[in-house]
């Protein structure tokens, strides 16, 4: 493997870089504008039982240095995902692709992630309980160390392939709740998700969103995402994914010198789609700038 390549619960990746659920849709979309087999891997849109349409308009505000969303968790259910999404993925993705599952029940996670396990190209299940712009499901079962514990059980059971947890920052002490996922077989942790945040229009003097709140994502919350990534990989022994605001090749060093096995990529895909292919051509380039041989020696190499 060459001096990009990392492992990702057994499974090695050509590199680090991963564009995040809900930024890069099905991959498809992207494989129109360049070769996406460049990625390390990408997870795709969260995925639940039943089809959603999400959440009413306006739904997107921007930030001064990110944006906020509040989508809802659109998406056409697992059997249209299975069906339709999946064999226009493999058509121009030719690596193991992460499969996001969320859900408003256990049994809908159990029920999603069971289907999920029977694909071939689906390489990890990361299960979603940290989505903060949906009402009674996602964030509900991630803020709460025993419900998390109990998903994670649940989607274990019922699959072979390694499960990643993807936890919310919007919590008190997201290492009780990285913990407890550890203990419930977890095979590794995502982290973070978007930060509740909201905008108010002047000249309406209402809330801009209609959910009124959503996931404030890019570069303002960054700082806080490696400081969550530092604390968890510390106090987990499973391997740690960062995101939150990363969007340059620096970030990427930066993630994982706080203790990241690889690095996803969100709402820089979304200013520009080309982010993630011009991370990994940059990255060589940053790695000799820092005396860095390879990428893989530096997982949580700023522990000391």
């Amino acid at each position: 493997m060459g001096r990009l390549s990392v492992s990702l619960c057994g499974i090695e990746l050509d590199n680090p870089v991963i564009p995040a659920s809900g930024t890069f849709g099905y991959g498809y979309e992207f494989a129109e504008l360049y070769d996406i087999n460049c990625l390390g891997t990408f997870s795709f849109k969260g995925t639940t039982r039943e089809p959603r349409f999400g959440n009413p308009t306006p739904r997107i505000a921007e930030a001064n240095a990110g944006m906020l969303n509040a989508v809802g968790l659109q998406n056409p259910g697992v059997d249209t995902v299975i069906a339709g999404e999946l064999p226009k993925l493999k058509e121009v993705f030719h690596k193991p692709v992460i499969a996001n599952v969320s859900g408003f029940s256990i049994d809908e996670y159990r029920e999603v992630s069971e289907k999920l396990d029977k694909e071939p190209q689906v390489g990890w299940l990361e299960v979603n309980i940290s989505c903060p712009n949906v009402h009674g499901g996602g964030m509900s079962f991630g803020t709460d160390p025993k419900a998390a514990a109990e998903v994670v059980s649940a989607v274990k059971a019922v699959t072979m392939k390694p499960v990643i947890v993807k936890l919310s920052p919007n919590v008190t002490d997201i290492v009780a709740i990285a913990r407890a996922c550890e203990a419930a077989g977890a095979d590794a942790i995502s982290l973070i998700n978007t930060v509740m945040a909201m905008r108010i229009d002047l000249k309406t003097r209402r809330p801009v969103l209609a959910n009124i709140t959503g996931g404030l994502s890019g570069p303002a919350v960054f700082p806080l995402a490696l400081r969550m990534v530092w604390q968890v990989s510390q106090a987990v022994k499973i391997p740690v994914v960062g995101l939150g605001g990363v969007s340059s090749a620096e970030d990427v060093i930066e993630m994982m010198l706080a203790g990241a096995s690889a690095v996803q990529v969100g709402a820089a895909n979304l200013k520009n789609p080309y982010a993630c292919r011009e991370i990994i051509d940059a990255l060589p380039a940053v790695m000799d700038r820092y005396g860095i041989e390879n990428i893989k020696d530096i997982i949580g190499g700023a522990h000391g």
